[in-house]
């Protein structure tokens, strides 16, 4: 897993540096070389251009663009730079003394454009020249590659500040943001290249799931074994809305563990026995099964929510709560997720999650890590926070993963992620990294769906469907990666 950090945690790890002896100068020098080296290979990639276009700001970011920018004016690149109007800080200015190449005042001088306006740590809304700056990037055609962040996005939560740079790549200089991986830095910060530049990390705000976190939990399995070592799942939904217990008993079936069993509850097993004969119909549920997923489809009724006290009073197993469930929470009150005997997983989607924890929907998206972790700790509950990227807490770490594409905003993914994650908890992965494991490899076959069907066209069967392939992929090398 890779360190994801917020702002204030990068500041204080550049700080740190500093006073460890590595001067601001240095740490500019390294980070425009570092930029230096990616816009290069950008001009290569660009039809072996060599007229590129630097937009500098006043800050860092933009000192950081006349390193860069000095750098390739001497190895023969054809560079200009459109300086936003301002002043500069120290560093900035000093490099921009520096640069004795051109400036312009237009963009259409080059077919690569290097974005160096803002860094991380812009939080108002882009106004002004700066706006025009970044609008006139955005149209202009051009291969785009930004310095640490795509100007306007907010490297926190990811949210664009008004209007923010749309880049082919991002040079990471010192350490991975949170706002790459959330929100609408999933859309504008194309590729990712780290750039290590000697910056010491000390803290940092969560972790990003990587293909080898969860290939971990799909090693080879011994030949000599049997169904009864890979546990026993049980699914208690569908009450009201059948379709949703059979999405997620149908993912919970290819997660590898060795019983399935579905609560049946009034209804005949003859109308799924045909259809579903691997499961086991069950009238009451498996107490002693090692994982429960609840709520997928239910209802709310004083029935469900009486099951669901049952299960709060009575199971010792891992209990995922999911959908109605989560939101008969909500009205039943956390204290019953304090005082409660299972180890416990919500899968709130956003405003569910706002209804249940009391915060706004605005505020749970601009602070989104901290917000879930506070929660967990709270409740003592694990949460997997579904989104675009899903933000993941037992308290203890948290993780993003951002895997996935809009294939998945589909009516049945979330009760198959819930089937898929009681699986996995089944075989004997703690709730974090089923949960972690279930979004990452429904995000990976989201994305081969898209490939093959386009995000229009598919179903959550289809994403169903792809799930082996997904799960091949975290072995054959096919990973396709946002980070270089």
């Amino acid at each position: 897993m890779k360190y994801l950090l917020r702002n204030d945690q990068m500041h204080a790890a550049d700080l740190a540096t500093q006073r460890s002896g590595v001067s601001s100068e240095t740490l500019m020098t390294r980070g425009g070389e570092a930029l230096a080296y990616e816009v290069m290979a950008a001009c290569d990639l660009v039809m072996r251009n060599r007229d590129v276009l630097f937009v500098c700001g006043n800050g860092n970011n933009g000192g950081d663009g006349y390193v860069a920018a000095r750098i390739m004016l001497g190895r023969g690149y054809n560079v200009y730079v459109y300086a936003i109007e301002g002043t500069p800080s120290a560093d900035c200015a000093r490099e921009k003394e520096r640069y004795n190449g051109p400036f312009v005042k237009k963009f259409d001088v080059a077919k690569v454009i290097v974005d160096c306006i803002f860094g991380t740590g812009l939080s108002r809304e882009v106004l002004d020249h700066y706006r025009y700056a970044i609008e006139a990037i955005n149209h202009s055609n051009a291969y785009v590659v930004s310095c640490d962040i795509p100007s306007g996005l907010n490297g926190d939560n990811g949210i664009a500040l008004g209007v923010a740079v749309k880049a082919d790549r991002t040079v990471c200089i010192g350490g991975l943001k949170i706002g790459y991986y959330l929100h609408d830095g999933l859309d504008l910060c194309g590729e990712i290249a780290y750039k290590d530049i000697g910056i010491e990390i000390t803290e940092h705000a969560a972790f990003l799931a990587e293909n080898e976190d969860v290939a971990k939990f799909f090693t080879k399995r011994p030949r000599n074994n049997h169904k009864g070592n890979f546990g026993t799942c049980c699914i208690w939904a569908g009450q009201t809305y059948p379709g949703a217990a059979t999405l997620a008993f149908s993912a919970a079936m290819m997660t590898g563990v060795g019983y399935v069993k579905y609560v049946l509850d009034d209804r005949s097993a003859d109308e799924y026995a045909p259809t579903y004969p691997q499961i086991i119909y069950v009238k009451e549920p498996d107490m002693s099964a090692e994982a429960i997923a609840f709520g997928m489809g239910s209802g709310i009724s004083d029935r469900t929510k009486d099951e669901l006290k049952y299960l709060l009073e009575n199971y010792e197993g891992k209990l995922i709560i999911d959908a109605d469930g989560v939101k008969m929470i909500a009205e039943m009150g956390l204290d019953v997720l304090q005082k409660a005997k299972p180890d416990i997983l919500i899968t709130p989607h956003l405003k569910e999650f706002s209804t249940i924890s009391g915060h706004s929907m605005d505020e749970i998206r601009s602070n989104p890590t901290k917000i879930v972790y506070g929660f967990s700790r709270m409740c003592n509950v694990n949460v997997i926070l579904k989104s675009s990227s899903a933000v993941i807490s037992d308290g203890q770490r948290t993780i993003i993963c951002s895997r996935g594409d809009s294939a998945l905003a589909k009516a049945g993914s979330g009760d198959m992620l819930a089937g898929y994650i009681a699986g996995l908890a089944a075989r004997g992965l703690s709730l974090v990294d089923a949960a972690m494991s279930a979004h990452y490899l429904f995000g990976v076959s989201a994305e081969m769906v898209a490939d093959e069907l386009t995000p229009y066209c598919c179903t959550a069967q289809d994403l169903l469907r792809h799930l082996p392939n997904a799960i091949k992929s975290l072995f054959e090398g096919k990973r396709k990666s946002l980070t270089l």
